[in-house]
């Protein structure tokens, strides 16, 4: 295989960039922001955590700048994949799988009719929420959002594989958005 030629602007910036100068750093913001940010907004479709993911990527960069290697790919397409990475590891994190259930939940109340019968969250989502799951995916999701367990956890205690337990949970989630009709912004 041949080695990946670098344009000569490319590799001035990277020089620049390995050296810390906060120049270099603002000009690769400037020019690649957009392109990488549209890479995320793809993977993290809410906006506030996708700029999150957007800063978290410019900071690797930036701190893990001596890592990138010419020979095997353009600065971009690296910078391109640490944003993939990042975004794919914030949409599997259990901040995110418990922001989904809460925005299910902030649903659920908002188009309740019974104002002046009081609920707690736990019974809304128990008796109107999980009666539109599977009996195996109520347990895991009431297991995951409610009581802490990991997927880890669940998969252990009742012998069933991890890759499972996270089907139920993505399975239940989308069950759930096309009854509430909840979406992503």
């Amino acid at each position: 295989m041949s080695e990946i030629q670098q344009p000569q602007n490319e590799k001035h910036l990277l020089q620049s960039i390995k050296a810390k100068e906060e120049s270099a750093f603002n000009h690769l913001y400037e020019n690649y922001s957009s392109a990488i940010y549209g890479v995320i907004i793809r993977i993290v479709p809410e906006q506030e955590l996708a700029e999150e993911v957007l800063q978290d990527t410019f900071l690797k960069i930036w701190n893990k700048v001596d890592q990138y290697q010419a020979g095997k790919g353009r600065l971009y397409t690296w910078m391109y994949n640490i944003a993939r990475n990042l975004a794919i590891d914030k949409v599997r994190s259990k901040e995110y799988n418990q922001m989904a259930v809460t925005d299910i939940l902030d649903y659920g109340f908002q188009t309740n009719n019974r104002k002046n019968e009081p609920f707690e969250t736990m019974n809304l989502f128990s008796n109107e929420l999980l009666s539109y799951l599977t009996p195996a995916q109520s347990l895991v999701m009431n297991l995951m959002y409610f009581k802490g367990y990991t997927s880890e956890d669940v998969a252990k205690e009742y012998d069933i594989p991890q890759g499972t337990v996270k089907s139920r949970v993505r399975a239940a989630l989308k069950t759930l958005r096309d009854v509430y009709g909840v979406t992503a912004n």
